[in-house]
């Protein structure tokens, strides 16, 4: 709340009585005891005759309509450029009844507009400010225009109220830019604007959006904290030096935007769009945990208290990321196709990606469930594009990319993640490249069945639990042929016969071979001949030699099973690694 200021001049005496002996608060024109509003009407040609170009003027407090001040205007209007030329000029605590149009007007000297009110339009297109000019206070209860104008000096819109649109587009700020505390009720436009100097956006509050689009900071090196319950708008803005930006806002779009320098966005509540933004220089985007700081305490974030203040970047695409760090970051709604040097992307603290939809999804007549896992907007696009239930399909007017591209975007940011040493993390990727080349149809079908058994085995090489239960199947499946055709009937026992030959004795020992049990297979199933085929299984898999007399069927299975299923011990081992790996 801003407290208007008391007026220190002396006053208009028009309507004065006794008990209120300055009902008007116009400053008097001198010698006059009243004010430009209230003269007698040849007391005011008279004053408009003593104006020259580049007069100075102090009309505080002053009412004006749309005839007075064009009247003033046309008093000081240079008759060789044809424009109004003030040179200091003073309108605080004015009142604007009418509609003020200060086109084309040029302040040599100071502007003041200190607390002025302006009831209708305020239009200031083209005006040329030479010195500071101040409007600080200033109430605008229509539409307020800029457009064009040009600040040599201080720009000081600090507190400002604009009640309806305010456009500074194609506006010049030379000097420093401050909006401190200003109130935009309506869409505020700086379109096309150039901030020479350092701009003042603390405790600013923008109903309905802010646009800077192709705006150029030159040496902005921070703007806001500021609040934005719309879309700030950064298309195509450049920035030429270091920039800080603070904001609770909806929506950021910095589409095409250009920073020449580093840069920090420290945001809450907002969706960021980084589509095709170049970045020469580090660039972080960062949730901030803790409400914006503010010494206004009108300026607060109540208007977002009912939204999550995470941020959430829609798109990288076309950025060349290997100068971008993500900081605590959602994104499980982010396009990564198109983006380039994704390998050299930073994440960092918790960044959250799209998971696998949860539960039993049915694929023809079989019940299938996704392995859980994060994964990439764009695949969920892909697989509800191809009919499978349960995954997000593409917005409007969306690309659907499928394996082919995903592949190497999984890929590269699994490097990312592995170059951070987050080998955890990076799995998800690994599994996630993986899955795309299997789905690939423009790979050769060698390959695809390589790595469809690759995955139903252990998913990758990831999922411990697949590895170790088709490690167990296999063992049952292994006993169960061992107590119907691997072991014999009985144990073979030596036989020894001899011959004498004089002095000499020859014996000669002989193992029969191992004979099957005849009968029906339920004979086979005894307890005795499940304890002697789990041995013979336990031994051959994990000490590589069970020492059992085995039948000619039961040695091929006890190779087979010696080859096959230590590599689903080594798959179960490998899962296990990768997810404790630092």
């Amino acid at each position: 709340m801003i407290t208007p200021l008391p007026p220190h001049w002396p006053c208009c005496e028009h309507g004065a009585t006794a008990s209120d002996p300055g009902s008007c608060r116009g400053r008097v024109v001198e010698p006059h005891s009243l004010c430009l509003a209230h003269l007698q009407a040849a007391e005011r040609t008279a004053y408009f005759d003593g104006l020259t170009a580049g007069a100075d003027v102090d009309h505080r407090g002053t009412s004006f309509d749309d005839r007075l001040l064009s009247q003033l205007l046309d008093a000081v209007r240079d008759p060789v450029s044809g424009r109004p030329h003030f040179g200091d000029a003073s309108f605080s605590l004015a009142t604007f009844v009418g509609k003020a149009a200060f086109d084309r007007v040029t302040f040599s000297g100071r502007a003041r507009f200190r607390q002025a009110t302006f009831s209708a339009d305020a239009e200031f297109w083209e005006v040329a400010f030479s010195d500071e000019a101040g409007f600080f206070g200033v109430t605008f209860s229509a539409d307020a225009g800029f457009v064009r104008a040009s600040f040599a000096g201080t720009a000081c819109f600090d507190g400002t109220t604009f009640a309806s649109r305010a456009r500074f587009i194609d506006a010049t700020f030379s000097g420093i830019a401050a909006f401190r505390e200003a109130k935009f009720s309506a869409k505020a436009e700086f379109a096309g604007a150039t901030f020479c100097h350092d701009t003042k956006f603390h405790g600013a509050t923008f109903s309905d959006g802010v646009e800077f689009r192709k705006a150029t900071f030159e040496t902005a090196s921070f703007i806001g904290p500021l609040i934005c319950h719309g879309l700030l708008d950064l298309y195509e803005a450049s920035f030429a030096g270091p920039t800080t930006i603070e904001a609770a806002t909806a929506q950021l779009r910095c589409q095409r935007s250009r920073w020449a320098s580093t840069a920090h966005l420290r945001l809450r509540y907002a969706t960021v769009d980084l589509t095709d933004a170049n970045f020469e220089y580090p660039m972080s985007v960062s949730a901030r945990p803790s409400p914006l700081q503010f010494h206004a305490l009108s300026a607060n974030e109540d208007g977002f208290a009912s939204q999550n203040p995470r941020v959430r970047v829609a798109s990288v695409s076309g950025v060349d990321a290997a100068h971008l760090v993500l900081t605590d970051i959602d994104l499980s709604e982010c396009q990564f196709t198109g983006a380039v040097h994704l390998d050299q992307l930073r994440l960092e603290g918790r960044c959250s990606f799209n998971p696998t939809p949860p539960g039993l999804f049915w694929r023809g007549l079989l019940p299938t469930r996704c392995s859980p896992r994060r994964t990439l907007v764009e695949e969920h696009h892909w697989r509800a594009s191809v009919g499978q239930a349960g995954w997000t399909p593409a917005p409007a007017r969306t690309d659907v990319v499928g394996p082919t591209t995903l592949t190497p975007v999984y890929r590269q940011l699994r490097k990312s993640l592995e170059d951070g040493k987050n080998e955890p993390d990076a799995a998800d990727f690994y599994y996630g490249e993986l899955d795309m080349r299997r789905h690939d149809h423009e790979r050769p079908i060698s390959e695809r069945a390589l790595l469809t058994a690759y995955w139903a085995l252990s998913g990758y090489g990831l999922r411990a639990s697949r590895a170790l239960g088709c490690l167990l199947a296999a063992m049952a499946v292994t006993v169960l042929t061992m107590m119907l055709w691997g072991l014999a009937r009985d144990d073979p026992k030596p036989v020894s016969t001899g011959t004498i030959h004089g002095r000499r004795i020859t014996i000669t020992t002989d193992v029969p071979d191992p004979v099957n049990l005849d009968g029906p297979y339920e004979d086979r199933l005894s307890t005795e001949r499940f304890e002697k085929s789990l041995r013979v299984v336990i031994n051959s898999v994990f000490f590589r030699s069970s020492g059992q007399d085995l039948t000619t069927t039961g040695t091929y299975i006890e190779m087979t099973s010696r080859l096959a299923e230590p590599v689903l011990v080594g798959l179960a081992a490998l899962a296990v690694r990768s997810r404790v790996k630092r």
